[in-house]
């Protein structure tokens, strides 16, 4: 009798209440909506789609781009024929290349900055939403040390990136803009120097907090994981061996509800990372657009254009591949999260 009851409440323990709608992932954002694929059997053809999609975007991005640009060629080309003029010193045609770049490209500037911002928030708010659900699904796959830790970590380098974007980062930009400005007008060495060591700091800020989030998410889930592997084994083995007759039955219908729970893990995983690329893909083509005409602009106008001049165009150059990164820098955090829980225990 004693053995009866002792294999009926090991049977109940084995019942791990794991429910569809409990990990269903959260609804794409409307921002990534359009670049969601309908019905992504695997998550290759998914991205694909994606990519596919955005492909198909990036050329209406490109010809708006290309109007600011063009723009710029006849503003270089205009201040090159007034140096050549006599009478007209150099300074005052750096101070008028500089003032006229500056009104074709400020406006512009401050909207994808904008948007930069926006698409961080937006895929910082989706983690949280995605994350939770994948560490439940994580935990219910005996992975309880390992989703613990991983999303513990996540979350506080999220909260770290996004402060030192909002608060740090974004701030520098506008600063670079304005060192880059008068920099093309003045000519000051000391200005070029604080404008590039606001690059290099920028650059620095992102790469050492992904180098850290990196670093903790690999030495952390690998000894979180053995030990949730090797308790999850010790775990069947004590089922296995306690009960008589029923034991061996009972650790494979627990294998069976951790394998489900990991099929239904891995789907949410999926769907979640797609939905991040969704949401990341948009802004980027924008502003990859613009980043790459200004490259282009800059390197053209260098032949001819006042050097002061091309160095501008190349500096708000900067700034764009900045708004890159920094959107990127988000993006990769979450995903290397998302896939981090999506391995669980087999990390």
């Amino acid at each position: 009798m004693r053995r009866c009851l002792l294999a009926w409440m090991l049977l109940l323990l084995t019942v791990i209440p794991v429910s569809a709608s409990a990990l269903e992932a959260p609804a794409v954002p409307d921002s990534g909506e359009a670049y969601f694929p309908e019905e992504p059997e695997t998550f290759t053809q998914g991205l694909m789609e994606i990519l596919g999609e955005a492909v198909a975007q990036f050329k209406p991005k490109l010809l708006d781009a290309a109007t600011a640009c063009t723009a710029l060629l006849a503003v270089c080309i205009l201040t090159s024929v007034l140096g050549l003029l006599p009478g007209i010193q150099e300074g005052m045609v750096n101070i008028l290349g500089a003032a006229a770049i500056s009104v074709l490209l400020l406006k512009q500037s401050y909207s994808l900055i904008h948007l930069g911002v926006n698409t961080v928030q937006e895929l910082s708010e989706y983690g949280k939403l995605l994350l939770p659900v994948m560490t439940a699904a994580l935990a219910a796959q005996g992975g309880t040390l390992t989703s613990a830790s991983l999303y513990a970590a996540t979350t506080v380098f999220d909260a770290v990136l996004c402060a030192a974007i909002s608060k740090l980062i974004v701030p520098m930009i506008y600063i670079y803009l304005c060192l880059g400005i008068a920099c093309s007008a003045i000519g000051e060495t000391m200005l070029e120097k604080m404008r590039d060591f606001l690059k290099w700091l920028m650059t620095w800020c992102l790469k050492v907090i992904l180098y850290i989030f990196i670093g903790y998410i690999s030495i952390t889930g690998v000894v979180s994981g053995s030990a949730d592997a090797s308790a999850l084994k010790a775990a069947k083995l004590t089922i296995s061996g306690m009960v008589p007759v029923v034991g061996s039955i009972l650790s494979d219908a627990s294998e069976a509800v951790l394998v489900g729970a990991d099929i239904m893990k891995n789907a949410v995983g999926v769907y979640g990372s797609l939905a991040l690329i969704c949401v990341w893909i948009g802004p980027f083509i924008t502003i990859g657009a613009q980043y790459l005409l200004l490259k282009v602009s800059g390197t053209v106008c260098s032949i001819f254009a006042a050097k002061r001049t091309s160095s501008l165009i190349q500096d708000f150059s900067s700034a764009m591949g900045m708004l890159l990164a920094m959107t990127g820098s988000i993006c990769l955090l979450l995903l290397i999260s998302t896939v981090s829980l999506m391995r669980g225990l087999g990390q």
